[in-house]
């Protein structure tokens, strides 16, 4: 399974929501504390891009030592229609800098330096400090995930429901399915959502043989995996 570190790490790197939390700045809206585009530096640090006016950046501005406590809260929508939509959270803790004369005009760059991180989402709960933070690397796929998962589920979904004949034995005792929608995908394997309702669902793992690298192995493991459901 992917570590808490590179989940944490794919989440930042992907465009599922991001606001920055802020003491003393709980009045604003989130749109106004949400960054326009982020990315993660060689050395672990987050680069946060803001209106040269947005919140954060007069607060960054504004603070002593020229560094502000704040923590970077992300939230993961999956992107098909499933009960209980969010798959995770994860927020990640440090101090914020300007700097100055880096994006266009108009614009402020922030620095975000990692101190620690936490995340909770499908795989379960993890803690991350700076360095697994700075060293681990976003999943190969998260790029393409929100296009395939889309492509699965509104052109495969009779392939997907094939996929219930490999939960064997076990899929008898679970709650009669009405839906079936690919929940989330990874370079380890696919996730998929059973549901007869919001209090009336289950997730099932299919892991691949091994890990996959790029899309081109991507599209092998799944055509194996529809072929091993068929039967």
């Amino acid at each position: 399974m992917p570590s808490a570190a590179e989940r944490t790490r794919t989440l930042v790197q992907t465009t599922c929501s991001a606001v920055l939390l802020i003491p003393g700045a709980e009045g604003y809206r989130p749109e106004q504390l949400a960054p326009e585009a982020r990315a993660v530096g060689p050395d672990g640090e987050i680069f946060l891009l803001y209106a040269a006016d947005a919140p954060p950046v007069r607060a960054a501005t504004h603070a002593q030592a020229d560094e502000l406590p704040v923590v970077l809260e992300l939230t993961d929508v999956a992107p098909v229609s499933v009960p209980h939509r969010i798959r995770g959270r994860a927020w990640v803790s440090g101090r914020l800098t300007c700097l100055p004369g880096v994006a266009e005009r108009g614009r402020t760059m922030l620095r975000l330096e990692v101190g620690e991180a936490r995340v909770d989402d499908l795989w379960g709960t993890g803690e991350i400090d700076a360095e697994e933070f700075s060293a681990a690397a976003p999943d190969p796929l998260h790029a393409y995930e929100t296009e395939l998962l889309q492509h699965l589920h509104a052109a495969h979904g009779d392939r997907l429901r094939e996929l219930t004949g490999l939960l064997g034995d076990h899929a008898t005792a679970l709650a009669p399915t009405r839906d079936v929608a690919p929940l989330a995908l990874d370079r380890f394997g696919l996730r998929v959502r059973f549901s007869a309702g919001p209090e009336r669902c289950f997730d099932a793992r299919f892991d691949f043989p091994e890990p996959v690298r790029d899309v081109s192995g991507l599209r092998r493991e799944m055509h194996r995996l529809f072929e091993a459901a068929r039967g």
